[in-house]
């Protein structure tokens, strides 16, 4: 099991309110938010890098990068 540490997040108050009418799990709910966020991160430092070893990304690409991500979901 991997080694959780307990921290203190602190929300307004709606946010909360709302947070708890979409799950009974908090922590479950915010270490999946932070995973996804931390996923995102990382997604655009590896584009950037791409770009700035490769050149920008073309229309053709963009626009292959976006059927391919449309068509996952």
């Amino acid at each position: 099991m991997a080694d959780t540490p307990r921290i203190i997040v602190t929300l307004p108050t709606e946010q909360v309110t709302e947070l708890r009418k979409l799950t009974d799990n908090v922590s479950g709910y915010v270490a999946e938010a932070v995973a996804r966020q931390i996923r995102h991160h990382l997604l655009g430092a590896d584009l950037l890098r791409h770009q700035e070893e490769h050149g920008a990304f073309t229309e053709e690409e963009l626009a292959e990068a976006r059927s391919r991500i449309c068509a996952s979901w």
